[in-house]
């Protein structure tokens, strides 16, 4: 299994996901219950310790590496993420594939494929470039450290907030499969598949940085309008 790893950008520090995170949890869940229609998101502190008691038990179990999302600043928990669907290519061809089990010494096993889902971000979060840079964070992980050859992102066909995010990610969306699973809601859903392969990261990197980078930046500042003392129809002028 990977090994649990602290990612650390401007906006946003990705820490391994641990039981102390879940008082941040619960806090970052309660706000804005209405944007988690498609997401599991903890609602309050025994579900938060559920949440990440199943997230712990993926992990040990080697299906996945969650993460708490903080904010650098003040140490606040905005939200979380996690690499799943960790797959493993090396090793002799076995036929029917053995998904999921790396070959040789699952301690220092990396993945040649995985898939960053699971993720969720608190309203007062949103806007600030978190998410990209959280995205950022892992793709670059992914690629860069394992060197993976594919990362895949899925969302809910009707979630199109989470949808847009990805594509403007520069992700490719490779169709929508029908029927796919059971919703949040219950509701059979069709679910969106995108992917980000290796040849295509620098491109979706350049991106991604061109995004945070217009998000660092200052707002321009634009004149005052005032009006002149001498104008008799008191129209607004700028200087």
């Amino acid at each position: 299994m990977p090994v649990p790893v602290v990612l650390a950008g401007r906006a946003v520090r990705l820490e391994p996901l641990a039981m102390r995170h879940a008082e941040g949890l619960a806090r970052a869940g309660a706000q804005d219950r209405a944007a988690y229609a498609f997401t599991p998101v903890p609602d309050g502190l025994e579900a938060a310790h559920d949440y990440i008691g199943r997230a712990l038990t993926d992990q040990v179990a080697g299906r996945a590496l969650p993460f708490a999302l903080v904010t650098p600043a003040d140490g606040r928990v905005v939200g979380s993420t996690r690499f799943l669907e960790l797959d493993y290519w090396r090793g002799p061809v076995v036929w029917p594939p053995a998904t999921g089990v790396p070959y040789g010494d699952p301690l220092t096993a990396v993945p040649d494929a995985a898939e960053i889902g699971n993720t969720w971000i608190t309203g007062s979060a949103r806007g600030t470039g978190a998410n990209a840079e959280a995205k950022l964070l892992m793709l670059r992980h992914a690629f860069e450290t394992w060197g993976v050859r594919r990362v895949t992102l899925r969302a809910d066909a009707r979630n199109t907030r989470s949808r847009a995010a990805i594509e403007r990610l520069g992700a490719t969306c490779e169709g929508v499969r029908r029927a796919h699973s059971r919703g949040l809601d219950g509701v059979v859903r069709d679910t969106a598949f995108y992917s980000v392969l290796h040849e295509e990261w620098p491109a979706v990197r350049s991106i991604i940085e061109l995004r945070l980078s217009a998000t660092a930046r200052p707002p321009a500042s634009f004149p005052h309008p005032h009006r002149t003392h001498g104008d008799a129809a008191g129209r607004l002028l700028l200087t």
